[in-house]
């Protein structure tokens, strides 16, 4: 069965349309933002008459072009249709007053991976609370959760709330960005005239597991660059925190972690001698890897790529925020003195005085467990399902599909 995303229903509907006539419209967007025939939204909204009068980007931009994290995107004046374009991702993280009086309705058609981490998440919540303050409209045009359903990780504990952790939802939350929204307002208590334009035909446990095997994927950000990067995500984004590479400046980056100074055949086996039920779902191989720019550029790394793909990917087995968590600690069995962690001096996303990894993990939880030799991977599992669980029962009775 085809899916159809948010933005093509609305375009084929004249009647979802309608509310937006005499209106100005404002679209959050990103190279993703396309329609079924890769029609930029922008383009194909205009084409269709609506009245779009602003654009915003969020991190990497409207336009992807920044490769890296914490790469600051400028305003400009769009050149083809000379509106405003406004950067959720440079001077300001959320909407100014002055940029939210040029739209009465925002639509909002973001490609999300379907982890708490990745910062259209947080975007979206900004969104939705600068619109309840300035009395404006928000429309979720809805996508895939290329991730699926499956919900993994602790949730982000009070206090660690960050732009890469809106609130206290799992890691791999498994929700769309139009169902997020409606736990946002719930969650926040915010007043927003709120509507989601649903997929048709999405089914998150068909064939591809999340993401339509007859839609072409384009990045969302630059280093998301296919599914399995997608699936793998809530697991090696953490690598972010640590002094290995995830794999930036090479080809598959997010689907593999390594170093220069490991052995990736020694973690693997150390890996399935800790926790081999934590790495069904997957197939682990050895690699190696030497990145043109970031951690460890222009160094022979030995890695792990992780295959979420393949005749041996099982869909509701598959654990990556486990099988990540598995290949630290199996480093720390090796190599007790190894420094896994970056230091408090890198500022990850605009946090002080505290290690990334533990902003990356909504607190500091899963580095203990890495760290205590004595603690087992049933001790993680201890902290971890409860929390799913929660997470699972709370978020429902949002779900649209």
């Amino acid at each position: 069965m085809t899916v159809t995303f948010g933005i093509d229903r609305l375009l084929a509907d004249p009647a979802l349309r309608k509310p937006l006539e005499g209106r100005r419209v404002a679209l959050l967007a990103h190279p993703a933002s396309v329609t079924a025939d890769l029609t930029h939204s922008i383009d194909a909204l205009v084409a269709a008459g609506v009245n779009v009068t602003a654009v915003f980007g969020p991190q990497h931009g409207v336009r992807g072009d920044l490769q890296d994290n914490m790469m600051e995107s400028p305003d400009f004046t769009d050149p083809t249709y000379g509106m405003p374009v406004f950067s959720l991702y440079g001077e300001v993280r959320r909407p100014t007053g002055q940029s939210m009086h040029t739209f009465d309705v925002m639509l909002v058609d973001l490609q999300d991976l379907g982890c708490r981490i990745y910062t259209y998440v947080t975007t979206l919540l900004y969104i939705l609370e600068a619109a309840a303050a300035h009395g404006k409209a928000v429309w979720v045009l809805d996508r895939p959760n290329p991730a699926g359903r499956p919900v993994e990780g602790t949730l982000l504990r009070a206090g660690w709330e960050s732009f890469v952790g809106a609130g206290p939802m799992a890691m791999r939350h498994g929700l769309t960005l139009g169902e997020m929204g409606r736990w946002f307002l719930r969650h926040f208590g915010l007043d927003v005239d709120y509507r989601v334009i649903a997929m048709e035909g999405w089914r998150p446990d068909g064939p591809g597991f999340g993401w339509p095997t007859d839609r072409a994927w384009i990045n969302p950000s630059p280093n998301a660059p296919n599914v399995n990067m997608a699936r793998a995500y809530a697991g090696t984004v953490m690598v972010e925190g640590a002094t290995l590479s995830e794999g930036r400046g090479t080809t598959r980056p997010l689907e593999l972690f390594g170093a220069p100074d490991i052995d990736a055949r020694a973690v693997i086996a150390e890996m399935h001698r800790l926790a081999p039920e934590w790495l069904t779902g997957c197939k682990l191989r050895d690699i190696w890897f030497e990145p043109t720019f970031h951690k460890h550029k222009g160094q022979l790394n030995s890695g792990i790529h992780i295959h979420a793909d393949g005749p041996w990917y099982d869909h509701a087995a598959f654990r990556p925020w486990r099988v990540q968590a598995l290949g630290f600690k199996a480093i720390r069995a090796l190599y007790p003195d190894y420094p896994i962690w970056r230091g408090k001096d890198f500022k990850y996303e605009y946090t002080d005085d505290v290690l990334a990894i533990d902003v990356i993990n909504g607190g500091p939880d899963l580095r203990l467990w890495v760290d205590d030799a004595a603690a087992a991977p049933g001790d993680l599992d201890a902290l971890a399902l409860p929390a799913e669980a929660a997470w699972r029962d709370e978020t429902a009775d949002l779900l649209i599909y």
